[in-house]
């Protein structure tokens, strides 16, 4: 019946609408230090059994197929590209950037995550305790703390991550402690926090911590950032096939409508 189809297509308008805010979420962070895009997967729903497959006939005949009707469709999940974004130069000594897989660990607001958050924004400051922190929110302390006194000079961040500076006067260079890099076995099961943090969820697993190039986790490289993943060619070139999909959706209903309208018009004859 007509009414069924005015349903379906408004399960598909619900569902293609909230494609087009993820779309724009993602063209809207193009140029966001470390963000990963997200991807809206659909599932269809349940369907209408009108007659099985495989029904035996009168004459012994199997029938080949069966007569199903769907009812819709809706978004199952949305999932995080967690590809690696492309690396630029900055510069800046306290800039670090992840070549390959794993986040920097920082201290959050306690009523968030336990208090725990996972980055991989590596623009770093110094605060005015010599600690070095994340230069986002309030300024999220790094874990495993390190502290760089007022006055160091030829801040060196190796791929190992290990940290060095050279203290006013001297000119030996002292270890101020070294990144931790941490994986998940399930990084799209991460939940996200805004502000490029990250804190671990039961589909994500416990976070395995590690030094930097071992045990699968990437290198960092210091004076750079990594970008944002999103291909606004690619996300626009999606934004227009979801508007075409709503488009077709909006003319079902049209259609659905006219049938009832035509229908309801049968009794003037």
């Amino acid at each position: 019946m007509a009414i069924q189809a005015l349903n379906s297509a408004a399960t598909g308008l619900r569902a293609l609408s909230t494609s087009i805010d993820v779309t724009a979420n993602n063209l809207a962070n193009a140029e966001t230090t470390a963000f990963k895009r997200s991807r809206v997967n659909f599932e269809d729903l349940m369907y209408q059994v009108l007659k099985q497959p495989g029904v035996t006939n009168g004459q012994g005949d199997k029938t080949p197929a069966g007569l199903f009707v769907g009812l819709g469709v809706k978004i199952s999940n949305t999932e995080i590209d967690v590809s690696e974004g492309p690396l630029e130069s900055t510069g800046n000594p306290l800039d670090v950037a992840i070549s390959g897989p794993g986040f920097f660990k920082v201290k959050i607001i306690d009523t968030i995550g336990d208090g725990i958050g996972y980055t991989r924004n590596g623009s770093f400051f110094v605060n005015d305790k010599g600690e070095l922190v994340l230069g986002m929110g309030d300024g999220y302390k790094l874990i495993p703390p390190v502290n760089i006194p007022p006055g160091s000079t030829n801040i060196g961040i190796s791929q190992n991550c290990l940290i060095t500076y050279i203290k006013p006067g001297q000119t030996t260079r002292t270890t101020a402690g070294q990144f931790k890099i941490n994986q998940f076995v399930n990084p799209q099961g991460l939940d996200l926090q805004g502000g490029s943090i990250y804190t671990r969820t039961e589909a994500s697993g416990d976070p395995i911590e590690s030094n930097p190039g071992e045990d699968g986790a990437g290198q960092t490289l210091q004076g750079h950032l990594e970008e944002s993943n999103v291909d606004p060619v690619k996300e626009l070139v999606s934004l227009i096939k979801t508007q075409r999909a709503f488009e077709l959706n909006s003319q079902s209903i049209q259609t659905a409508d006219q049938a009832l309208q035509t229908i309801g018009n049968l009794r003037r004859f």
